[in-house]
């Protein structure tokens, strides 16, 4: 856990976190993961961020009773410091505009305009601090007809039209299985966040960054939006299939499924022969990829049967003996217990002494540095555990109203 002289991408950065929930400290997190110093403010009226309450998985303290590590809490906030300070309160707002000063981004996912009474809203911190990077993560942005709608990754993925392509053909909408537009959101607000600095740097010119998640997750629609701008034609449900690419699917074999991902004509020759899929590749109604599309339900069909009794072992060796593209499906177990994960650092044990533990397992970042590798220098704090070290860092002198 414990950092190094080795240095780190963003060492000297100062990140004043006004962030909850999943999207924004997604966004610190990955800064704090490449070395900036991240001030994470948290409410004392409410215990501190939401999800420290998200339960029923805990860290447990040393006598055996959950604290308030929630598992969801800590998959977004290591490398972090947690003060508590009441924004609401003019000694709050004192000490918020000090650490503003002082920092060189300011990130926050309140509702557009909820911080302006505060004195804490980006034209009055950038009218006192022109070099400031000021990010704002929001449901559907600071504009438009609803910018005062609360956003939250569920209505985002509704509103963004991600649902609608997900699940079964037969089935109802379905939402990804994980906040990914909370997540994803969280990734544009970082590489934003990164080139206005790089634009702060060149010309001592700070900005605002306006994020909202139903626009991220609009602009991942990726080539099933782009399909749909092309032609005109709404996408359909296809479960796992793809909408350009046959055979592009989950298969059931003898003792479960695999997944069998075809790219190419030859590929799905060499495939063929694999199976014993005699005229297959050469009839008219497969030997392209354009053909299959049109050819799918026959297709996947006759497939599902070759495949039906081989077992997963055998299909999966079959295909990779000629370079044919397929994998398992795996649990989350069998994910992050494989040697791959294993081999790439994947999950990673991080020393938190006041756990029953002494550690907390986390999934690891995946970017691999060469010169300034990640750092792994703190554990997700306990609520409002850093408050005196970063009034003292900050020389900060604790204010009452």
């Amino acid at each position: 856990m414990a950092g190094s002289d080795t240095p780190m991408a963003l060492d000297g950065l100062v990140v004043l976190d006004l962030s909850r929930i999943l999207a924004g400290p997604t966004a610190t997190q990955l800064l704090g993961d490449l070395g900036a110093t991240v001030v994470k403010v948290e409410n004392p009226k409410t215990g501190g961020d939401d999800t420290r309450s998200w339960g029923p998985n805990y860290a447990k303290g040393k006598d055996g009773t959950p604290t308030d590590l929630s598992a969801y809490f800590m998959a977004a906030n290591r490398n972090k410091l947690s003060i508590s300070v009441d924004l609401a309160t003019e000694a709050g707002q004192q000490t918020l505009r000090h650490l503003a000063a002082r920092a060189d981004v300011v990130i926050e996912n309140y509702k557009p305009g909820g911080l302006e009474k505060y004195g804490l809203d980006h034209a009055t911190l950038r009218a006192a601090h022109p070099g400031l990077v000021y990010c704002s993560v929001s449901g559907f942005g600071q504009t438009g007809p609803n910018r005062d709608q609360p956003g939250y990754d569920l209505m985002a993925q509704g509103y963004g039209g991600i649902m609608s392509l997900t699940g079964a053909p037969d089935g109802p909408p379905m939402k990804v299985g994980v906040g990914i537009a909370d997540v994803m959101c969280g990734m544009y607000a970082t590489i934003g966040i990164l080139a206005a600095l790089r634009h702060r740097d060149a010309t001592g010119e700070g900005q605002h960054i306006d994020l909202s998640l139903v626009d991220a997750q609009m602009a991942w629609l990726i080539n099933e939006g782009t399909n749909f701008l092309t032609s005109g034609k709404l996408p359909e449900r296809r479960g796992n299939a793809h909408p350009n690419i046959v055979p592009y699917d989950a298969f059931a074999c003898a003792d479960g499924h695999i997944l069998l991902a075809v790219g190419n004509d030859a590929q799905f020759a060499r495939f063929c022969d694999a199976f014993n899929l005699t005229g297959l590749a050469e009839s008219a109604n497969f030997n392209t990829n354009l053909a299959r599309i049109e050819n799918r339900v026959n297709l996947t069909g006759r497939i599902a049967s070759v495949l039906k009794d081989i077992s997963c072992a055998d299909v999966l060796a079959r295909c990779h003996a000629v370079k044919v593209p397929a994998g398992p499906i795996h649990t989350v177990a069998q994910a992050l217990q494989s040697d791959q994960a294993q081999a790439r650092g994947t999950v990673v044990a991080i020393e938190t002494p006041d756990t029953a533990k002494g550690a907390v397992e986390l999934l690891g970042n995946p970017l691999k540095f060469s010169r300034t590798p990640v750092q792994y220098r703190r554990p997700p704090p306990r609520f409002g555990q850093d408050t005196n070290t970063v009034f003292e860092m900050f020389d900060i002198k604790p204010k009452t109203d």
